[in-house]
């Protein structure tokens, strides 16, 4: 269907479900962990105000609260959080490196397109005007995924799960006008306590190596499973 003929609130609908899908990929883009942090900020405004104009498109009040959830949790105070956690940490400064960026870019671009490819049937029978959305909506997960894979820093493959979730929540705004209330207060609450209890294993684990890089932690995990085995050889060997 043309563009043309949806309403104006309608095309806003798909044109700030582009700007959340641009949004993502600039996630990807960052290489600084307090970039990734108002990028993260950014998308969550952004779906704030998709929810915000769906709820006035479909006549769901309950999205309204929705919208003002979502844009204070994700765009205000999980943001706020995770921004005085790298601080207290001293890696606001941090430039994490990146492997092949341009692989990674690639491979992102390849999910929007899969994600496309797999929306299209549902497109086709879905009545709803933000149908179009659904393909979006699945590729913000995918690439938050993606994200979470190619990032070595903790603090980063957080954002990727945050940006994750909001790939689900707006997956449900854009294809059932919402969850139950109740639902969506829920998985509020559990989102706003994983970030606190991700600062706090962020701190546990910096005090312990003095880095956030994964990759650090899994060779020291290999050192300790090295160091275990010579020591069951030399208590074999003493026997």
């Amino acid at each position: 269907m043309n563009i043309t003929h949806f309403t104006l609130q309608e095309q806003a609908i798909l044109i700030i479900a582009a700007l959340v899908l641009f949004s993502s990929f600039s996630l990807l883009a960052q290489t600084r962990i307090i970039s990734s942090i108002h990028a993260f900020a950014w998308q969550g405004a952004l779906v704030a105000a998709a929810t915000a104009l769906v709820a006035f498109v479909a006549n769901q009040h309950h999205l309204y609260i929705s919208a003002l959830l979502t844009l204070a949790l994700k765009a205000i105070l999980i943001p706020w959080i995770l921004h005085r956690l790298v601080v207290k940490l001293e890696i606001a400064r941090e430039v994490e490196t990146v492997v092949h960026p341009a692989l990674v870019m690639l491979g992102a671009a390849v999910l929007v397109a899969f994600s496309y490819y797999v929306a299209l049937p549902v497109e086709k029978l879905s009545l709803l005007a933000t149908r179009n959305t659904i393909a979006i909506s699945m590729s913000v997960v995918l690439l938050g995924m993606l994200m979470m894979v190619t990032r070595r820093q903790a603090v980063t493959q957080v954002v990727g799960f945050m940006s994750m979730e909001n790939g689900l929540f707006f997956a449900a705004v854009v294809s059932t006008h919402g969850m139950p209330m109740v639902v969506e207060l829920g998985v509020a609450f559990d989102v706003l306590v994983a970030t606190v209890i991700f600062g706090v294993f962020f701190f546990q684990i910096r005090e312990s190596i003095e880095s956030l890089d994964v990759d650090r932690l899994n060779r020291l995990a290999e050192t300790d499973e090295s160091a275990a085995v010579a020591e069951a050889d030399v208590a074999g060997e003493s026997e």
